[in-house]
């Protein structure tokens, strides 16, 4: 029997331990941290081995092969000694791809590559497909591909999912075999670069790793206006059909489109959307409806029905969300925006005057990008992190008002007196959460709660 061990017993470990079961691998799970107790729960249910709060070399380096999360660095000592025997590490799209002959559309991207996935699956299940989401968002990958080898065996005729996966460059990393038969570069824009030796080439060949193994039967769409995009696909080769979309009309295939609408031409066959009912708004939202429009067109939608969908497609959390109007100012999570291309699109979106959250933990950032959209636009900037330094210098002498803190309830009460009716409090920032928060979402959350209290104690 092989042995599969799985370095990490969050979502993605948890499915792929049960798909790997199910395979009938021996499986073993190691997670460095606490395991959550709902995935304890399942392991021990299923009778899967399990250790916490550390990893035992001696059950580990017996492994025929390991899945480690898409956390865990390639440079730690764990995954060196592992390939140093020649135990093959790949990520649980790579695994799972294995054990599904399903239609997998798979997008990437610095930015956008949330609102584009969830907005894609939206379109499709409105349009009536089997469809399910998963991959970097949603359930583990793994675990639905689980889910769909049990349906076929109660039912060979069961039909298969469209997947709807969204891939971080983390999870293509480790992926060698897996095929994308849709395959999305939203944008590349630098990010993560702590990761890949602050080199900005292996990103972006990390990126494009998603068109790996593509051939004439698959689809790569991808964002043209993205000068990375751009300047790689000279020396890019690959059998797939090329999708290009982008602001700016060409008659080649692809999409085009503005606020407007959205043109889309394949084969010489012209779509137009209209976008006037569509619930998303701004520039950075016509690329995320262009790619769904693509993928949409390419399966057989039509405008009307495309159309219908963006009327009633609901953003995730942490997007751009409004919390709160006090005073007449109104307070956004935008708590996503973990790098400067997406703070740039928030930043951009209003024509307001901003009071600017930014700050924590930072990426290699180069923040000169965002001088020009803050000139004359945002009035006083708060750097929410433990060291605001580089910040405070990028913006001195361009930012009027900068101020500091590291306690998120202080900050909001900060934006209120710095603002006025008709301004926007914009937490947009720019880094990652993990020097005063446990990620991007407990940022947001906080933010939020911090926000209601506020405007509860005013009301009182």
């Amino acid at each position: 029997m092989k042995r599969l061990v799985i370095l990490g017993a969050g979502e993605s470990g948890t499915g792929t331990a049960l798909l790997a079961k199910a395979k009938g691998f021996e499986v073993f799970v190691s997670d460095m941290g606490v395991i959550q107790d709902k995935y304890k729960k399942v392991l021990s249910e299923e009778n899967i081995a399990f250790e916490e709060g550390k990893h035992t070399e001696d059950l580990i380096l017996n492994a025929c092969e390991a899945v480690k999360s898409p956390g865990i660095p390639d440079k730690t000592p764990l995954i060196k000694a592992l390939k140093e025997k020649k135990i093959p590490v790949v990520s649980e799209i790579e695994f799972a791809g294995r054990y599904t002959s399903a239609k997998k559309i798979c997008i990437t991207g610095t930015n956008g590559k949330t609102t584009t996935t969830l907005l894609t699956y939206h379109l499709l299940q409105s349009g009536g497909m089997s469809v399910v989401l998963a991959g970097n968002i949603g359930e583990s990958f793994a675990k639905a591909v689980y889910e769909e080898c049990k349906n076929k065996e109660k039912d060979i005729n069961s039909d298969e999912p469209i997947y709807v996966l969204e891939l971080s460059s983390f999870q293509l990393d480790g992926m060698y075999d897996f095929k994308a038969d849709i395959g999305v570069i939203t944008n590349i824009t630098p990010d993560h670069l702590d990761r890949y030796d602050y080199k900005i080439e292996k990103y972006v060949a990390s990126k494009f790793r998603i068109a790996q193994n593509m051939d004439e039967q698959c689809t790569l769409i991808y964002g043209i206006d993205s000068e990375l995009i751009e300047n790689t696909l000279p020396d890019f080769e690959t059998d797939a059909e090329e999708l290009p979309f982008s602001i700016y009309p060409d008659d080649l295939d692809g999409a085009c489109g503005d606020e407007e609408g959205i043109t889309i031409q394949i084969d010489n066959e012209e779509t137009f959307i209209d976008l006037n009912s569509a619930v998303l708004k701004g520039k950075h939202n016509v690329y995320n409806m262009m790619v769904a429009s693509l993928i949409g067109v390419k399966l057989g939608l039509n405008a009307s029905q495309i159309e219908a969908a963006f009327a009633t497609f609901e953003n995730a959390a942490h997007r751009m969300q409004l919390v709160a109007e006090i005073n007449g100012i109104k307070f956004i999570n935008d708590s996503k925006a973990t790098n400067v291309d997406s703070a740039w699109y928030a930043l951009d979106a209003y024509k307001e005057p901003i009071i600017w959250i930014a700050g924590g933990t930072d990426k290699g950032n180069d923040y000169t990008a965002l001088h020009k959209v803050v000139i004359g636009k945002v009035k006083a900037l708060i750097c929410l992190t433990k060291d605001s330094d580089k910040l405070k210098e990028s913006f001195k002498g361009i930012i009027p008002v900068i101020n500091e803190s590291q306690n998120i309830v202080e900050t909001v009460k900060l934006a209120l007196t710095l603002g006025k009716s008709g301004d926007i409090v914009l937490l947009s920032p720019c880094c990652a959460s993990f020097d005063l928060f446990k990620n991007y979402e407990d940022r947001g959350n906080k933010f939020k709660e911090a926000v209601l209290a506020l405007q509860m104690e005013l009301k009182v």
